[in-house]
């Protein structure tokens, strides 16, 4: 995966983020959602890179960046700080300002980037996103079936690391394939077994729980605080029709 692509490990604050960099053009960053890696990005990186320069990282917690213990009110777990880890990593490659795309938790990481560093984000593109904010306030009977893994992942330390760790790869497909219609047999071989070489490190469990405890505490407070900001950048909102996100919010408002 990602042939032609420089493989990095860049050091910022409190964490390592692992990253691959290749093409020629305006800098794109890419950020992955959950429960991947960077290498959800494999097969369309090396097309983007024929216009852009593509930088694909793992968030912290994830694949083979840092996975630091959570700290009491799970800050540095918080949408801001993977914002500035991401917005570190950019700098440290010489990009001042970019473009930047995540899906799913990599998408809440880049729209808080675009609200915290409005003179960075060139553009903005959120894949199968409703903000964090909404995610909670307008929960119901509906939301909370479809995302139970929101209220499960978020629960105090170490039940839901304990429960995972039990099957890890059984809980991560299921969690991979069971919102959509996608099967295993639609990712490339060689992109599953690296999701389950991940998955299957403690570490990795818990910064995603980790990444779910601050969603639901602190991410909610700077949010909340945030209520009324807007994103100043351009920006391209993206779901799939037959999604759970867009059976379970208007995605018109």
């Amino acid at each position: 995966m990602f042939e032609g692509f420089e493989r990095r490990k860049i050091e910022v604050e409190g964490a390592v983020i692992n990253t691959v960099s290749g093409g020629a053009g305006p800098p794109l960053l890419l950020l992955h959602g959950y429960p991947q890696t960077h290498a959800m990005w494999a097969r369309i990186a090396t097309i983007l890179a024929e216009n852009f320069t593509v930088v694909a990282t793992d968030l912290r917690g994830y694949g083979d960046s840092s996975k630091p213990k959570c700290v009491p009110g799970n800050d540095n777990y918080a949408f801001r700080a993977m914002a500035q880890d991401q917005v570190s990593v950019m700098r440290a490659l010489g990009h001042e300002s970019f473009h930047v795309a995540g899906h799913d938790r990599g998408g809440r990481t880049a729209h808080r980037m675009a609200l915290d560093h409005p003179n960075i984000v060139r553009s903005l593109a959120v894949l199968d996103i409703v903000p964090t904010f909404a995610m909670f306030m307008d929960t119901n009977r509906h939301v909370a079936g479809g995302y139970w893994h929101w209220y499960f992942l978020s629960q105090p330390e170490p039940f839901p690391e304990h429960m995972i760790g039990l099957d890890p790869d059984f809980f991560f497909e299921t969690c991979l394939v069971g919102w959509g219609k996608a099967t295993i047999a639609d990712f490339e071989p060689e992109q599953i077994s690296e999701y389950r070489r991940c998955w299957r490190d403690p570490g990795m469990i818990h910064g995603s729980c980790s990444d779910y405890r601050a969603a639901a505490t602190v991410d909610l407070v700077h949010d909340g605080a945030d209520i009324d900001a807007k994103v100043l950048a351009p920006a391209l909102v993206v779901w799939g029709a037959d999604g759970l996100m867009a059976r379970m919010f208007d995605m018109e408002v």
